[in-house]
């Protein structure tokens, strides 16, 4: 008896560690950064460097400074780090990361109290924060290399200490030809090609370009069970849905549907960002809403607001109401009905009073 360990519930125990469930991600991340390299060359791997390091390393600062337990070793920041550079345009001064994954970290993370304590995703939130502070750096984009030539994959190195781009190798995405279209009432698919974009041939963030590399990624954290493929693909399809119907009048409600779909960063982010644990509800009623949510402020964003993307935004409002919708909670199973809970009550008050009638010897209740 004396070597049995009495201890609090739960009891039951699980393979799955926080630094295992964070190397299921980077092993996930790592198509969408090889695809990168591929597209893009050489220079968004060293911003991926810079956002890895600076992240571990501010964390483990402030560990220190705070006199915490070290907490660098689950390989969250790394996540953290990673997801942030595949957000970025492929060409932004190599300040960018640095700067945001210090915002991530610190501001995001750590002052929260740490993994599982943020109050919204980390990486969104710090790109949404450079979009603020460098507007013109985060929305200029760049077309792919040509790698028949392989001086082509460090083309874009001498960017790195310049803020503006020259106009020569800058590029419009997808969406922001969709937004010129929705003003004009044109076709949004013109001189776009879906297989370019499934492929990610065109401009944008250097991570979410590739919806085949994503997808990737995404399939290997479903069949690793890492996250819960029910918000993805409520996420995406409430996209769908929400597309066609803003565009039902449009008479390109199939092109909206799949510029939308594959442009943009909706399917990183449904994958890699949206099903964060921290910020992200677990009971089925939330997830149904939380999903729904997302889709609805994506497509609304898109189409009314001022900005080309609206995935950030979307994730970050969710984020926030996640624990609102934590709240609702469904009847349990076996709960009686209203009517039945009225008619037990009603019975119990009759029995009460014919034992009353019988002690005090008066007549028989019926």
């Amino acid at each position: 008896m004396k070597n049995l360990r009495v201890s609090s519930s739960p009891h039951i125990t699980s393979p799955a560690t926080t630094q295992r469930i964070m190397l299921d991600v980077i092993i996930a991340l790592c198509p969408a950064v090889l695809a990168m390299v591929l597209l893009y060359g050489f220079y968004p791997l060293f911003l991926t460097v810079l956002s890895v390091s600076s992240a571990v390393f501010c964390e483990w600062v402030f560990n220190i400074i705070t006199k915490r337990t070290q907490t660098t070793r689950d390989l969250s920041a790394v996540v953290t780090g990673i997801i942030l550079a595949l957000n970025l345009p492929p060409v932004v001064p190599f300040y960018v990361p640095i700067v945001g994954a210090a915002f991530a970290i610190i501001v995001v993370k750590m002052l929260f109290g740490g993994i599982g304590r943020n109050f919204a995703n980390p990486a969104i939130t710090a790109r949404i924060f450079l979009m603020l502070a460098w507007t013109g750096v985060m929305t200029q984009f760049v077309l792919p290399v040509d790698l028949s030539d392989g001086a082509n994959l460090f083309a874009y190195f001498r960017q790195g200490v310049e803020i503006s781009l020259p106009d020569a190798i800058t590029t419009a995405t997808p969406l922001q030809g969709v937004k010129e279209a929705i003003s004009s009432g044109t076709d949004p698919s013109a001189g776009l090609s879906a297989l370019d974009m499934f492929l990610g041939r065109i401009g944008g963030s250097a991570g979410e370009v590739s919806t085949l590399a994503v997808l990737i990624g995404g399939v290997y954290l479903a069949v690793r069970r890492v996250i819960d493929v029910k918000i993805p693909v409520l996420y995406i399809g409430s996209t769908a849905l929400f597309t066609a119907i803003f565009f039902a009048d449009s008479g390109y409600v199939g092109e909206y549907v799949w510029t939308y779909l594959l442009g943009g960063g909706l399917m990183f982010g449904a994958f890699f960002m949206a099903t964060d644990y921290a910020t992200s509800p677990k009971t089925p009623v939330a997830v149904v809403i939380y999903g729904l949510g997302l889709g609805f402020l994506t497509v609304v964003i898109r189409k009314y607001g001022t900005m080309n993307e609206g995935v950030s935004f979307a994730i970050l409002l969710m984020n926030i109401v996640t624990p609102l919708l934590e709240k609702i909670k469904r009847k349990p199973f076996g709960t009686p009905h209203k009517d039945v809970k009225e008619l037990a009550a009603a019975v119990r008050a009759k029995f009460a009073k014919k034992q009353t009638a019988v002690e005090e010897g008066g007549e028989r209740v019926e």
